[in-house]
């Protein structure tokens, strides 16, 4: 389980929070909204702490962690073949230093 009974009736943990809006938009807290029946404003607002994790809005926020852990993967992979463009478009640069 992501979350134990000393997790809920408080804000969700800040490194938590601050991944979860780093790697999740506000489509993906529609789509879970919509699958969880857990509205997309008390999403939001756990989220952002203004609002604390309770058992009933937790699986709304195990979703997330699901959806925002594939996001941080696509986005490394985007990275890196970006990486790998920009540098095969700075090469000739690089031998006239």
């Amino acid at each position: 389980m992501i979350f134990d009974e000393k997790d809920f009736g408080k804000p969700l943990d800040e490194r938590l929070s601050i991944t979860l809006r780093r790697n999740t938009s506000k489509d993906d807290y529609a789509n879970v909204a919509g699958r969880t029946s857990i509205s997309f404003s008390t999403i939001r607002d756990v989220i952002y702490r203004t609002n604390s994790l309770t058992k009933a809005n937790s699986k709304a926020i195990r979703a997330l962690v699901r959806i925002a852990f594939d996001n941080s993967l696509a986005k490394q992979l985007q990275a890196e073949g970006d990486k790998k463009y920009l540098d095969r478009l700075l090469e000739p640069y690089s031998r006239q230093l």
